[in-house]
């Protein structure tokens, strides 16, 4: 204890010497129940037997419970900080939560990897430990690659390039949300704009910690050639039970669209007034057009501007709710474009990919908008 005590102090006056038995790692874990945990967290290792230090550098740390923390998080405004912790501990919190964890080791000198120590030691300092967090730009796994990459000595690293250079930073957020987490992709296709459609290089890539894990098995140092890691090696196995299958929004809203489709022919045919429709219909998409102006001109976040989702979610809907069937035709007729060119954007993703379940909440807005306009031509 006496020389872990020791090690830290020297640590925190940047003056780490760590034996020749001493390694770096990269931890990769797998993802957890949370959604926020569900595209997997990465860490740093330091491990020294000889003195008996074993460290897990956390960058993904944050506190709940600070002050206005959902609001702040909203905002963009959200700091995170570096945590550190003994690999035991860390290792037992992700066995409890089964989940996955593996282990990279670092094919770097002794004096890389004392440089990375103190890099890591001087990060830890209360003044420099908190930052604010991005997802795509600035986060635990980029936190990681930028610390492993400040710390090599005159050497970089040459990646090998990747034949499916197309995919974006919304693919790789699809990548995790494939199957068990659809509504989640729903809300956050909804939430997120353009910015993230921009095609990765390798480097961006590793904003995803199963990426970076992928992506650093390719990298080689520049003198040497040499492979950068060794081969990952799995500590712990998943273990936690699947997510159940969630049902596709895609389905549902096709579903939603025929119903409301047929109550639509009905209320022609009957001379019905679907007016508490319109009110419930107008009223959500408005609440979801508030959302995306929200995240778009009033928040920090990086990805989230500009956002084509405000054509169908577009505050016009305020005033159809209030107006109805007293609305201006042009205003429905210049709505109704908007909600074309989405429909467009969900088969072809220029400028920005829309979720595939906005096409029959298009379809579903473009019926009840025609109903109006059919009203006020009759």
């Amino acid at each position: 204890m006496l020389l872990f005590s020791a090690a830290l102090s020297r640590a925190q006056h940047y003056e780490a010497e760590l034996s020749d038995s001493a390694f770096a790692s990269v931890l990769t874990c797998g993802p957890g129940e949370e959604f926020y945990s569900s595209f997997g967290h990465s860490a740093l290792r330091i491990c020294d037997s000889t003195i008996g230090l074993d460290l897990v550098y956390n960058y993904g740390t944050f506190d709940f419970n600070m002050p206005h923390f959902y609001w702040s998080f909203a905002c963009g405004r959200l700091n995170y900080s570096l945590s550190r912790t003994d690999f035991e501990s860390f290792l037992f919190e992700y066995s409890y939560e089964g989940r996955a964890v593996w282990e990279q080791q670092l094919r770097i000198s002794n004096q890389e990897l004392n440089n990375l120590f103190i890099l890591l030691e001087q990060n830890y300092l209360p003044e420099y430990r908190y930052y604010s967090y991005d997802f795509f730009r600035d986060n635990c796994a980029t936190r990681v690659r930028d610390m492993v990459v400040n710390c090599l000595d005159h050497r970089r690293l040459s990646p090998k390039v990747v034949t499916d250079t197309n995919l974006s930073f919304r693919d790789i957020v699809y990548k995790s949300t494939e199957k068990n987490l659809l509504w989640w992709r729903l809300g956050v296709d909804i939430a997120l704009g353009q910015r993230c459609d921009h095609r990765c290089s390798n480097y961006e890539y590793m904003f995803s910690p199963l990426e970076m894990m992928g992506q650093l098995d390719t990298m080689k140092v520049s003198d040497t050639q040499q492979p950068l890691v060794n081969p990952a090696q799995q500590l712990l196995a998943e273990t936690r039970p699947p997510l159940a299958r969630s049902i596709s929004p895609t389905l549902l809203f096709w579903v939603l669209f025929f119903v409301v489709l047929l109550l639509t022919l009905l209320e022609w045919h009957k001379t019905w007034r679907l007016n508490w429709l319109d009110a419930i219909i107008y009223g959500v998409t408005f609440v979801v057009s508030v959302l995306v102006i929200f995240l778009w001109f009033f928040t920090e976040h990086y990805c989230t501007k500009p956002n084509f989702n405000i054509l169908w979610a577009s505050p016009l809907f305020l005033y159809f709710a209030i107006a109805q069937r007293r609305s201006k035709q042009w205003i429905i007729c210049l709505q109704m474009v908007m909600l074309l060119a989405a429909m467009v954007m969900t088969i072809g993703p220029l400028p920005q990919q829309l979720n595939a379940a906005i096409l029959p909440i298009s379809l579903i807005l473009f019926c009840r908008l025609l109903a109006d306009l059919r009203h006020r031509v009759r």
